[in-house]
C-alpha cells in the first residue's frame, strides 16, 4: 500500500467519519464556525454535486472509449475535496484548475460540454473565464496554473480589489494541483512569490496518492501540508473524502486571504480510484488491495449515510440519481453533435489585432484548399 497512512504525522482535519457520522476531531475545532454556516439545503447540494459529476465522469470516460474524445481525465473519488472547496469560494474569487476539476467548473456555471470540447481537441482553450464564474482554463502543462494563479493574485493587490475590509467584495484566488505537480519547479516558485508578496491565495493540493505511476512517498519524505510552513504560510491537511472538512477549511483560508492575511496551503488526502487518464493503466503499478482499502471511504456513500441519519427521504436520493442521468445524457447528446472548427481558428486567435503575415498565410491556405475543388491542384 502506498504511504498515504504515513501522512498521519500531521493533524488531519476531519468532521465526517468514514461511517458517515458527524464527529469533528480535535484538528477541526478552529474550523467549526465555518461548518456552522451550512444547513440542510447545503448538505443536499453537496450530495447532488457529487452524484451528478460522478455520473458525468463515467459517461465521459465511455465517450472516450467509443472514440468520441481524444482523452478523458477521471475525478472518481475526489468529489468531496472538489465540491467542498468549490462551494467555499465566493462569486468574485478566481479559480485556476488543473485538468480534473470538472465539478468545480460546473459549480461556477461552466457548461460541462465545454470540457468535452477541450478533450475532443476542437478548441484552442475551451471557454471565457469571465463568462464562466471566473473559472480559468484547464492547464495540461503540469503545474503552470500555480504561477498563473499567483500572478493573478498579485494583480489583485496592485488593483486594490482585495483586503479592503469588505468581505462581500474582496477577492481571492484558489489554485488546484496534485501531489505530482507539487514536485514541479513551477509550484515551488509560485509558493515563493505568494509568500513573499503575501498574495490573497489558497493552494489546494489534491493528494490522490499517485503522480501517474509514481507514489507520493517517492516524491516527499514528509507530509505535503508541511510545504506551507516551509514557505512561510499556513499548511492544513484535511480528509479529502470529507466534504465538510473541505468546505470549512477552504472557507476559512479564503476568508483570511481576502482579509489580507496572505496565502495558505491545503493538502486534501484523497484517492484516485481509477486511472490517471484514459491513457493510463493503473493495474501496471498499483495493487488491488490498496484500492480496495479506499473504496469503503467513498465520499458519496459517506455523505449519503449522514443524510439518511438526518431523516432525508428516499425520494431525494431517487430524484438525484434521475437528475444525474438526465444531466449526463444531455451532455453526451450535445457532445456527439460537436463539429470540428474551420481552419480560420488557426489564424484568427494568434494576435489581438490583424497581422499582415498571418493574413497572408490564411489567404494562401484558402487558395490551396480551393485548388482541390476546382481541379487545379
Amino acid at each position: 500500500m502506498s504511504s498515504m497512512s504515513d501522512q498521519q504525522s500531521v493533524p488531519r482535519v476531519q468532521m465526517l467519519t468514514a461511517d458517515g457520522e458527524f464527529a469533528p476531531n480535535e484538528a477541526a475545532a478552529e474550523f467549526l464556525p465555518y461548518f456552522e454556516r451550512l444547513g440542510d439545503s447545503d448538505f443536499r447540494q453537496f450530495y447532488r454535486d457529487m452524484v451528478i459529476v460522478r455520473r458525468f465522469d463515467r459517461d465521459a470516460a465511455n465517450l472516450q472509449r467509443q472514440g468520441q474524445l481524444a482523452l478523458w481525465v477521471p475525478s472518481h473519488g475526489q468529489e468531496a475535496a472538489q465540491v467542498g472547496s468549490g462551494r467555499a469560494a465566493r462569486a468574485q474569487d478566481h479559480i485556476f484548475p488543473s485538468y480534473r476539476e470538472h465539478v468545480v467548473g460546473m459549480i461556477r456555471g461552466l457548461d460541462p460540454v465545454n470540457i468535452l470540447r477541450v478533450l475532443k481537441g476542437v478548441t484552442m482553450g475551451g471557454w471565457d473565464p469571465a463568462e464562466n464564474g471566473n473559472f480559468h482554463l484547464y492547464s495540461f502543462v503540469l503545474a503552470s496554473q500555480s504561477l498563473h494563479a499567483t500572478g493573478y493574485a498579485m494583480g489583485m493587490q496592485f488593483d486594490g480589489t482585495t483586503a479592503t475590509g469588505n468581505p462581500e467584495t474582496d477577492e481571492a484566488v484558489m489554485v488546484y494541483y496534485g501531489d505530482g505537480a507539487s514536485s514541479q519547479g513551477d509550484v515551488n516558485e509560485a509558493l515563493v512569490f505568494a509568500s513573499s508578496y503575501q498574495t490573497p491565495q489558497v493552494f489546494f493540493l489534491q493528494n490522490n496518492g499517485w503522480a501517474i505511476s509514481v507514489p507520493v512517498e517517492r516524491q516527499s519524505r514528509v507530509p505535503l501540508a508541511l510545504r506551507g510552513p516551509g514557505f512561510g504560510m499556513p499548511g492544513t491537511q484535511i480528509d479529502g473524502n470529507d466534504v465538510f472538512a473541505s468546505y470549512a477549511v477552504t472557507a476559512k483560508h479564503l476568508d483570511d486571504a481576502r482579509a489580507g492575511h496572505g496565502p495558505a496551503l491545503i493538502e486534501a488526502i484523497t484517492y484516485r480510484v481509477g486511472a490517471h487518464t484514459t491513457a493510463d493503466d493503473p493495474t501496471k503499478y498499483r495493487r488491488d488491495a490498496e484500492t480496495a482499502d479506499w473504496l469503503p471511504r467513498d465520499p458519496i456513500t459517506r455523505l449519503r449515510t449522514f443524510l439518511e441519519a438526518r431523516g432525508t427521504e428516499q425520494s431525494f436520493f431517487d430524484d438525484t440519481d434521475a437528475e444525474a442521468a438526465d444531466f449526463a445524457n444531455d451532455a453526451r447528446r450535445r457532445a456527439l453533435e460537436i463539429e470540428a472548427p474551420g481552419d480560420e481558428v488557426i489564424f484568427d486567435n494568434v494576435y489581438a489585432e490583424p497581422h499582415p503575415l498571418v493574413t497572408e498565410q490564411k489567404a494562401w491556405l484558402e487558395s490551396f484548399e480551393a485548388s482541390f475543388e476546382d481541379g487545379s491542384a
